[in-house]
């Protein structure tokens, strides 16, 4: 199968907190199956509609020498939802959706 993203993806296991979903503020927790510069594909415990706006951050774990998470603030659209999976660690359903990476910065402790 031939490869048509625009850009590399990375499997990166990182933290992410949902903020918003188009105009509403919420408090959903995920984590990151792949990041690419335009896209990323996450699980999390709440499910998105497909063409919604959506905040989230990305904690990326503490350089050498620092002791705090350097967090990326995201915003970006749901392009698709992929399925649902059982979390039996936190007796959940976790839900898989893919977003694109529209406009970023980092944030700094």
């Amino acid at each position: 199968m031939i490869e048509h993203r625009r850009s590399q993806r990375f499997q990166l296991r990182l933290s992410l907190r949902l903020l918003r979903a188009g105009g509403t503020s919420l408090a959903g927790q995920g984590e990151t199956v792949n990041v690419s510069s335009g896209g990323i594909l996450f699980t999390t415990d709440r499910r998105l509609e497909v063409g919604e706006t959506v905040e989230f951050t990305m904690a990326f774990p503490p350089p050498p020498g620092a002791t705090a998470n350097t967090d990326l603030h995201c915003l970006g659209k749901v392009l698709r939802y992929e399925g649902s999976l059982a979390d039996p660690e936190r007796r959940a359903k976790l839900y898989v959706m893919a977003a694109t990476i529209e406009r970023y910065e980092f944030v700094r402790p």
